[in-house]
C-alpha cells in the first residue's frame, strides 16, 4: 500500500555539520515508496514543501528511480443508513461502533491495490452521537478508522449529503480523516484547502485527486464560505485538473457525485460531462486521466471514452436495504462495483501515464448479515447462488461496449 501524504506539520532538520556516520538511516527513509514531503500550511493546505536551501556544497543528490507503474481501485457510496449503524454497534459489542467486519470482504481487493479511494456519502457526529440516517444522515466517525484498516487512501467527500449537518459536520468528518490518516477531496474547512486537491503517491507517480458534486440537496453552502463544497462545473473541474498537472500531477482522477437516482443508463448531463472532460487536452495530452462516479445507487457502465476511462457510477457500497421512487424495496440498491485500473509510466511523447488494464469486480451487501460481498471470491468459493446478481452486474458494466475497449471482469 503507497504511504499517504500527510497534514501534520513536516520539520526538516538539516545537520550540515553531523559526521557521516549519521547520515542516511532515518526509518523514514527506509520508506521506498514515500511521497514528497507536504506541509500543513493553514488548515489542510497541501502544498510542496521546498527544498532547503543550502549555502554550502549540495549534497549528493540521489539516483531517480526507474518508474514504476501502479494500480488504481475506486469504490462506490458509503451510505450507513440506521440499519447499517445498528450492524456496527452490535459488531462493537455496545463499546462503540465497529464497520470493519462490513468490509472485509473486499479488503484483499482494496489492501493489495497501490492507491484505494472510496467515496464517502456523508457527515459524521460527534464521539458520541447522536447518529442517524436517512433523510439527513450523521454517521458514526468511527468509520474512518474501518475505510483505514480496509486499505483506502484517499475518499472523495462531495455530495449531495455533504451539508447535512452543517459546516461543523463537514469539519468533523474532515478531521476523523484526517485523524485515520485518509487524504479527502471534495469539501474544505479552508479556502486554501479547497483550492488542493489531494495528493497522493502510487508506484512513482504523483496522483491528484479532484472531487465534485451535482448538488447539495438544497442546504446553502455555509455563510462566508462558498468554497466549502465543490459544486460541478465543467470549466471550474477543467482549471482545477490543469492546475494539478502544473503542480506535479503524473495522473489526475476526477470523483464526480452524478447522474440520475434509480436509473442504470447514464444521463445527458453525465454522457455531456464525460465528454467534454476526457476531451479536454493541454498541449496534446489530456488534462484528466480517469473519471469515476458515485450517486446513483445503482450500477452504471463503464465507457472509454475521448480514449479515458469513465465511470458512470458505481453504486452503493455500503447501504442499507434500499426503496427506491416507487416506494418499493430494490435490491439494486446494494450492488456495486470497484473499479481497477492499471497505470503504466509513458511510453509516448505527449506524457501520459496509460491504462494498461481495466478492470471491474462486482459487490454486493448482504444488509442481513451487513457484510460486503466480493461476487466473484463467493462464487468461486462455492456460493453459486450469487451468480445471477452478479451476471446483472456485469451486463449493466458492459451494456456501453467496455468490452471491446478492453475491460474485464475482476476477482
Amino acid at each position: 500500500m503507497s504511504a499517504h501524504v500527510r497534514r501534520t506539520a513536516v520539520v526538516l532538520a538539516v545537520a550540515l555539520l553531523a559526521p557521516a556516520a549519521g547520515c542516511g538511516g532515518g526509518p523514514e527513509r527506509a520508506r521506498s515508496n514515500r511521497p514528497p514531503v507536504h506541509e500543513a500550511g493553514p488548515a489542510g493546505s497541501r502544498r510542496p514543501v521546498p527544498a532547503p536551501f543550502l549555502a554550502s556544497a549540495p549534497a549528493p543528490t540521489p539516483a531517480t528511480p526507474a518508474p514504476r507503474g501502479f494500480t488504481l481501485v475506486a469504490s462506490g457510496d458509503v451510505l450507513p443508513h440506521d440499519s447499517v449503524i445498528h450492524q456496527a454497534r452490535e459488531a462493537a459489542r455496545g463499546d462503540g461502533y465497529d464497520f470493519r467486519p462490513m468490509l472485509a470482504g473486499v479488503a484483499p481487493v482494496v489492501s493489495a491495490a497501490d492507491l484505494a479511494i472510496c467515496h464517502m456519502e456523508t457527515v459524521y457526529g460527534d464521539d458520541d452521537g447522536p447518529y442517524t440516517g436517512y433523510p439527513a444522515f450523521t454517521s458514526p466517525p468511527q468509520i474512518a478508522e474501518a475505510l483505514r484498516v480496509t486499505g483506502y487512501d484517499s475518499c472523495s467527500t462531495a455530495s449531495n449529503h455533504t451539508l447535512d449537518d452543517g459546516a461543523e459536520g463537514l469539519r468533523r468528518t474532515l478531521d476523523a480523516l484526517d485523524r485515520a490518516g485518509i487524504e479527502h477531496a471534495g469539501s474544505a474547512r479552508t479556502e486554501a484547502e479547497a483550492r488542493e486537491p489531494a495528493w497522493l503517491r502510487a508506484g512513482t507517480a504523483e496522483v491528484a485527486q479532484l472531487a465534485y458534486t451535482y448538488g447539495t440537496n438544497g442546504y446553502p453552502l455555509p455563510a462566508g464560505r462558498p468554497w466549502a463544497v465543490n459544486l460541478i462545473d465543467e470549466r471550474r473541474i477543467v482549471e482545477d485538473a490543469r492546475a494539478a498537472r502544473r503542480a506535479g500531477a503524473d495522473v489526475v482522477v476526477v470523483s464526480v457525485h452524478w447522474g440520475t437516482e434509480w436509473q442504470t443508463a447514464p444521463d445527458a448531463r453525465q454522457l455531456r460531462l464525460g465528454r467534454a472532460l476526457t476531451a479536454s487536452r493541454t498541449a496534446g495530452r489530456p488534462d484528466i486521466d480517469l473519471v469515476v462516479g458515485t450517486h446513483a445507487h445503482i450500477p452504471q457502465a463503464y465507457e472509454k471514452v475521448n480514449g479515458t476511462w469513465v465511470v458512470y457510477g458505481m453504486g452503493d457500497q455500503i447501504a442499507g436495504p434500499m426503496t427506491n421512487y416507487e416506494g418499493r424495496h430494490d435490491p439494486r440498491g446494494n450492488q456495486s462495483t470497484i473499479g481497477r485500473f492499471t497505470f503504466a509510466p509513458p511510453a509516448r511523447a505527449d506524457g501520459r501515464w496509460e491504462v494498461t488494464k481495466a478492470e471491474f469486480i462486482p459487490q454486493w451487501m448482504d444488509t442481513a448479515a451487513g457484510r460486503v460481498i466480493n461476487l466473484n471470491a463467493a462464487i468461486d468459493g462455492g456460493a453459486a447462488r450469487h451468480t445471477a446478481v452478479r451476471d446483472r452486474i456485469r451486463d449493466v458494466v458492459l451494456s456501453r461496449g467496455a468490452a471491446a475497449d478492453g475491460l474485464v471482469m475482476g476477482r
